[in-house]
């Protein structure tokens, strides 16, 4: 007798593919005692634009369900590892747990990545800012590394802002590091500048990123015209929440005009951070 699917025993019913990918941790390295990095093993079918970020976290406890927030990938689209740079909350439903991780552990990924903070978003310019405050820096990490940033702007400025000096994680990376990359470096040591601010203790570069546009500072440091340009300057933003309702404000005086996916424009920001 030919059995019917509403006569095929549950047990036996294909199971329903996974929304998450499974993957294993290859290092850790914790910066300070609030911020952590980690690269995972990257799934040969994952394919993601430099900038775009994805939800990752861990299987819930007692059965519960997994818990997951969105990171931006700091990784570029033509790596081998997907790295993902994280705070550390005490009492954080995830990065409580997450920040204990150790080599061979698995953490979940979700199979979607998305996002604005891509160069598809922007229309042609000649100066590209990559401006965020603490692990803000992500996806500037994703973008710096991407062949396409130096074809597209002559000069990449990434903007980091941090409380101390301890905070300004992959400095060494952005200040020499990179330079050594073997598909961008020559392109990075000609094109790019690193511009890291302390809020909280001494430095030569003080204050917040936004005080530091406001006083003309920054261009001034940068031996550039003061104040950004229609014409010319292009802005990702990501970071605080306060940063980017300030930044954003600023630069819509100066006559920027925020871009997405559907309608590229002078600049923009991760929504799905901003709430």
């Amino acid at each position: 007798m030919t059995q019917t699917l509403s006569s095929i025993p549950a047990d036996t019913a294909p199971a329903r593919p996974s929304p998450h990918h499974a993957l294993k941790v290859l290092s850790v390295h914790h910066w300070t005692d609030q911020l952590f990095s980690f690269p995972l093993e990257r799934p040969e079918d994952f394919r993601f634009r430099s900038g775009e970020f994805v939800m990752i976290g861990l299987p819930g406890e007692d059965g519960s369900k997994p818990v997951l927030r969105a990171y931006s990938i700091a990784s570029p689209h033509w790596a081998e590892e997907l790295e993902f740079f994280s705070i550390k909350v005490p009492d954080g439903p995830l990065t409580s747990r997450l920040q204990k991780i150790q080599p061979g552990d698995t953490v979940l990924m979700g199979k979607k990545p998305t996002g604005t903070l891509v160069l598809d978003a922007l229309t042609g310019g000649e100066r590209l800012w990559l401006i965020g405050t603490g692990t803000g820096l992500a996806p500037w990490l994703s973008v710096a590394r991407d062949p396409d940033t130096y074809s597209r702007f002559g000069q990449v400025i990434v903007c980091h802002t941090v409380r101390q000096v301890a905070d300004l994680a992959y400095r060494d990376f952005f200040t020499a590091g990179i330079h050594d990359d073997p598909l961008i470096g020559d392109e990075a040591k000609a094109q790019l500048t690193y511009y890291p601010t302390v809020t909280r203790e001494r430095f030569e570069t003080p204050g917040r990123i936004t005080d530091r546009i406001r006083s003309g500072d920054v261009f001034a440091d940068l031996q550039l015209p003061i104040g950004f340009s229609p014409n010319t300057d292009r802005v990702m933003l990501c970071g605080s929440m306060a940063m980017i309702k300030e930044a954003g404000e600023l630069l819509e005086t100066y006559g920027l005009k925020e871009g997405s996916n559907a309608e590229p424009g002078d600049y923009v920001l991760e929504r799905a951070f901003v709430g």
